[in-house]
């Protein structure tokens, strides 16, 4: 049995600190050599050019516990840092059986939220392992990883706190599962673009403020949502065609939205939409981006004008849902590993249906029925909430990543 497994084998806890350079984690190691250690654990963290290492090591043998001490505290003072040995027994202990990733996004991100959060995190009576920063613009984002609480009621807990706060907050079960490739589906108006193309639509027609009202209701739950798509259609009739590609021309991509999918592209990601709106827009996106899936309404045109109705299947709330599965099914994906983000009261089930589903800058409905929410105006903090940090996507994009 290795020391690492054997809880009673004594071993020694070495921590060396002080400024950053090249060559300290190799001058300590090269000190440790001479008696014949084993590694049990390392961790080492940088901050503003100030370091922390730490190795767990086994204990010496043939009483040379002493020397590794004076070496180790020699070679430390030469590199002008500073030392401390501690000695104890065994590995780390055990993490607890529930463990979860909790990213927190704030803009900016507070002392005063960060203990309410560690509070609450402990007051469920999980234990904070671990605690890494993904980026620090658009916002900071930073990851906790948590032991000993199950991920259901820390979500339940940490969203009432994330609403006091001001903050964006996800909590996800930690695993292998969160680096598996995973399928991504978006609503499109006010998600993926910053626009609801049938108020684009409308502003042609001159019925913008009408088709905008009815709209807002809708996506707050109060309308039934293939009732107001068919009564908002309607007064676009007699719409020349020529409408789609001006529309097309006027649509405004969310902030990250293309650093969004790019990034998930590289990864091996599959990317779709699905839209209440409409497939004229939505299959030029799909070929503007890059997408894997596509699927929205489909207006009708005849003699080269808009009739005010819709042809085949309306997606709606259930719909999306459906598409969702559907996509999934064709990607090879289980639902587990699928993302849903959306705005509006229509993406609530397809939200509900994902392994993740991201309520993003949401009507209220929205934001408390979703896992998670996302308050801030870039759709690519989206990449934080799987794990992936900002340097590797600019790594990625050669510095080419938005903002």
């Amino acid at each position: 049995m290795s020391a690492a497994q054997n809880s009673v084998v004594p071993t020694l806890l070495v921590k060396v600190f002080g400024k950053d350079r090249p060559g300290i984690t190799a001058g300590l190691f090269e000190t440790l050599t001479a008696y014949r250690v084993d590694v049990v654990d390392i961790e080492q963290v940088v901050i503003r050019g100030r370091m922390v290492l730490c190795a767990l090591i086994t204990q010496p043998p043939g009483g040379q516990e002493g020397d590794l001490r004076a070496a180790v505290h020699s070679w430390a003072g030469s590199m002008k840092m500073e030392a401390e040995i501690l000695s104890g027994t065994g590995d780390n202990r055990p993490r607890g059986s529930g463990r979860s990733i909790v990213t927190v996004l704030g803009n900016p991100l507070t002392a005063e939220s960060t203990a309410s959060i560690a509070s609450r995190i402990t007051a469920t009576g999980g234990n904070i392992d671990r605690i890494f920063r993904l980026a620090k613009y658009p916002v900071t984002a930073v990851e906790f990883a948590v032991s000993g609480v199950e991920t259901a009621p820390l979500r339940t807990a940490l969203a009432t706190e994330a609403a006091a706060l001001g903050v964006d907050i996800a909590v996800v079960s930690a695993g292998l599962h969160r680096r598996a490739q995973r399928l991504v589906v978006m609503d499109v108006d006010s998600t993926l673009i910053q626009d609801e193309v049938i108020e684009l639509f409308a502003a042609h027609a001159g019925c913008e403020e009408k088709v905008a009202e009815v709209t807002a209701a809708a996506m707050r739950g109060e309308l039934d949502f293939e009732q107001s798509l068919h009564a908002r259609v309607a007064l676009l009739e007699g719409l020349d065609a020529s409408v789609v590609e001006k529309v097309r021309s006027e649509v405004r991509l969310t902030p990250g939205a293309r650093t969004l999918v790019r990034t998930l592209k590289r990864l091996g990601y599959q990317v779709g939409v699905v839209s209440g709106g409409f497939t004229q827009v939505t299959d030029d996106l799909r070929e503007r981006l890059g997408l894997d899936f596509a699927q929205a309404n489909t207006l009708e045109i005849v003699d080269g004008r808009l009739t005010g109705r819709v042809i085949g299947e309306v997606v709606d709330r259930a719909g999306k849902a459906r598409l969702l599965r559907r996509f999934a099914a064709e990607a090879g994906v289980p639902l587990a590993q699928t993302v849903a983000i959306g705005d509006g009261a229509n993406d609530l089930d397809m939200l509900n249906t994902a392994g993740l589903g991201v309520a993003f800058n949401a009507k209220p409905v929205v934001r408390e029925a979703a896992h998670t929410a996302v308050n801030v105006p870039f759709l690519d903090t989206v990449l934080y909430l799987l794990g992936i940090s900002r340097e590797e996507v600019e790594a990625a994009d050669g510095g080419l990543a938005e903002h």
